[in-house]
């Protein structure tokens, strides 16, 4: 299955990754960020490609998101809700209020907003029904030290996805999750040379390479609507999160 697509945070990392996927797996994709400079250098070269620069925690900048791809295309079949950000470190004492509602702007209000917009979209067209993909990760099972802004989003991520699923069960809309663990991108550089762990110490940790990640979203994404990848996790295969310490 091919069709349009949404993918946010598509100007780096996990988003860019997706969206090159997708693009080379014949979909037509809507690369959206924040940095249209960054977005316009991953969209070169791809004449499916339709840069729209948003701000996910903005619904007005959303809607327009939305607005922008039903105008070039008149559907939206998949979102790939990616956008998203560490966050504050530190324990829940030290982090500032307006950090912790920064990362909870972007990270689950941005999923919630996208996530809306596309539903809509899904319900209305002619013929109805699409997917949506959020992007958890591994601290949407367990946690590490010092990130509570950051998985307390990933957590309710997993509720917003379980949601979803069971609303758009009457419109043809499915929904899943890919929670990932260590993809080798500018967001994780720093886990390959250390990384603190659950006693305290700072070691590395493996990565794997984040277009495995893309791969992964296109068969999720390649599945017929009335299949559906409700949880995927991909991670590096030696990464301690199954282990305790």
């Amino acid at each position: 299955m091919s069709g349009v697509a949404v993918v946010t945070g598509a100007g780096s990392g996990v988003g860019e990754a997706v969206a090159r996927a997708l693009l080379g797996a014949g979909w037509r994709v809507a690369l959206s960020g924040r940095r249209a400079e960054r977005l316009e250098a991953v969209a070169d070269g791809y004449p499916a490609a339709l840069v729209v620069p948003a701000d996910v925690a903005d619904p007005e900048s959303v809607a327009a998101l939305f607005a922008a791809v039903g105008d070039r295309w008149g559907r939206v079949d998949l979102l790939v809700n990616n956008a998203g950000t560490f966050g504050p470190g530190g324990t829940v004492d030290e982090i500032a209020v307006e950090d912790w509602t920064a990362t909870v702007a972007t990270n689950l209000t941005g999923s919630f907003l996208c996530a809306r917009e596309a539903f809509a979209a899904m319900r209305a067209q002619d013929p109805p029904g699409g997917r949506i993909i959020n992007n958890g990760s591994i601290s949407a099972h367990v946690p590490r030290p010092g990130s509570a802004a950051y998985t307390a989003t990933k957590h309710a991520i997993t509720g917003l996805t379980k949601s979803l699923s069971l609303d758009g069960r009457p419109f043809g809309i499915a929904c899943g999750q890919i929670d990932i663990g260590n993809a080798a991108t500018e967001m994780t550089a720093g886990i390959a040379t250390g990384a603190v762990q659950a006693d305290g110490s700072v070691r590395p940790e493996p990565t794997f390479d984040v277009r495995h990640v893309g791969d992964a979203v296109v068969q999720m994404a390649a599945l017929p609507l009335d299949a559906n990848v409700q949880f995927l996790t991909i991670a590096a295969t030696a990464m301690p999160w199954l282990a305790r310490g």
